[in-house]
């Protein structure tokens, strides 16, 4: 956890610099102040940090320099008609906050549900990622802003571009909203693909969604699989769930053998049951930590996650619904959001059994959801809000509707690709060097990301032209 948050830090200072110059150095002084003021309140409110709660304050780095290069990219338009460096600072501020403070609440508003909904380790989680929201809001509108004044001030020039990155996507013209049925196509196809797996091949439900008692336990030398599922099952009398955990001398097994008998003795049973069958084997075992969660407490935690989901959504669609005031945005943002979902569990499903590392349905999976959710829908929002923008721009019947939003899609595109490769490049080091408890949950978020932004371009947009056509027909 530790190795992944300073791999992860050091991999979005780097690209900032490389790709924002002085102005790149700036996002990472405030990066640095949002970090300092998201460690004091974590230990003034005495809050324990979990690996959930380590991958928050990972996740909210790689977003913390989300409003940051909001306020760059509306500097460099600014700059592109001609403004002066202090007027084009100070408008890129003026024109970048609504976006930024629509796409924080609504990443806000998931985190207060995964918070109501979630239990243990993932309200540590919850806790890390909205006090990293609020602080990063803090250092990257006000840290930031006064930085800009002092190097004004001093008659310091300001870039906010390298030679190679600054015409990047500049005067990008794809044809994102003429192209939406193709889009629409592949993912129905996707989604269809998963709806089938799921009803077939189900999916890999951790302790948490099944109940059962889970153990890590880690041998001296290289361990057949197939070997230790058949001793430990032949011991307990049912099917044990195996499977490698990290290094192939590490296994998870997870067994129900037990779990319905309230006798206090009954873990004692149970480890003793693991041993014995451990003891078959011709390979020294230790085993390194225990986990339990009995049938009711399970059931509970499937009940809460698939509230917590449902809540997440309606709320955002909501949110969406006032702060836009038209029904085309919340209908696009909700489907968007369903969209993502299913595709992150037609992923799971799909591909259980198939990659070399866990996919397990748990709370650590429902907070990856959660927070893919509030990423998506952060991406959504900026894109509607220049969407808002340009349709108030270009009101006249002349003007072709598809046309205008194609044309805000297209313009949103720089901040829309910079911001998903941050968040990329530190779920990807959280990924690789997390460790495997957070792996599953670390590649939950990794594709839902990836998903989200295509979603925000390609479907959500798209459903709101579509209904937007409709009813001007009307």
């Amino acid at each position: 956890g530790l190795i992944s948050s300073i791999v992860g830090l050091l991999v979005v200072l780097v690209f900032m610099m490389f790709y924002y110059n002085r102005a790149g150095t700036v996002a990472n002084i405030a990066v640095f102040v949002n970090i300092f003021f998201l460690m004091g309140v974590l230990a003034s409110l005495g809050a324990v940090l979990t690996l959930p709660g380590i991958a928050g304050i990972v996740l909210t780095m790689g977003m913390a320099v989300d409003a940051n290069v909001l306020i760059y990219e509306r500097v460099r338009e600014e700059m592109a008609h001609g403004k002066s460096g202090r007027l084009a600072i100070a408008d890129g501020f003026k024109h970048a906050l609504p976006s930024i403070l629509d796409s924080q609440i609504t990443t806000f508003l998931t985190g207060v549900i995964l918070y109501v909904f979630g239990k243990g380790p993932i309200l540590g989680f919850a806790t890390t990622l909205m006090i990293g929201i609020v602080t990063s809001l803090f250092t990257s509108i006000l840290i930031s802003r006064l930085i800009f004044e002092w190097l004004l001030d001093k008659g310091t020039e300001i870039k906010f571009s390298n030679p190679w990155s600054s015409h990047t996507f500049k005067n990008a013209n794809y044809a994102f909203v003429k192209k939406r049925k193709i889009f629409y196509l592949v993912s129905g196809i996707f989604i269809t693909l998963g709806l089938i797996s799921m009803f077939t091949r189900g999916f890999s439900l951790g302790v948490d969604f099944k109940g059962g008692r889970t153990y890590v336990v880690k041998f001296a030398n290289e361990v057949s699989i197939e070997d230790v599922r058949n001793k430990l099952n032949q011991t307990f009398g049912t099917t044990t769930e195996v499977k490698t955990f990290g290094g192939d001398n590490q296994l998870r097994v997870t067994t129900s053998y037990l779990i319905d008998n309230t006798d206090q003795n009954s873990d004692q049973i149970v480890q003793n049951k693991l041993n014995e069958g451990l003891a078959k084997i011709k390979n020294k075992s230790e085993i390194m930590s225990s986990q339990k969660v009995g049938p009711t407490i399970a059931n509970d935690i499937k009940i809460s996650a698939i509230y917590a989901v449902l809540a997440s959504i309606l709320v955002i669609g909501l949110y969406i619904l006032v702060r836009f005031r038209k029904w085309q945005f919340s209908l696009g943002a909700m489907v968007a959001l369903a969209h993502d979902v299913l595709l992150v569990l037609s992923f799971f499903s799909l591909f259980n059994g198939i990659l070399p590392f866990n996919l397990d349905i748990d709370q650590a999976f429902i907070a990856a959801i959660l927070t893919v959710i509030g990423y998506s829908i952060n991406d959504t929002v900026v894109v509607f809000d220049r969407v808002r923008e340009y349709l108030d721009l270009h009101h006249s019947k002349k003007d072709n509707m598809e046309e205008v939003i194609n044309n805000a899609i297209n313009s949103t595109l720089s901040r829309t690709v910079i911001t998903a490769l941050t968040v990329i490049f530190v779920l990807a080091v959280l990924f690789i060097f997390g460790g495997e408890v957070i792996r599953g949950f670390s590649f939950a978020l990794l594709i839902g990301v990836i998903f989200g932004t295509y979603s925000s371009i390609c479907v959500a947009t798209p459903v709101v032209v579509e209904f937007q056509s409709s009813n001007k027909k009307e």
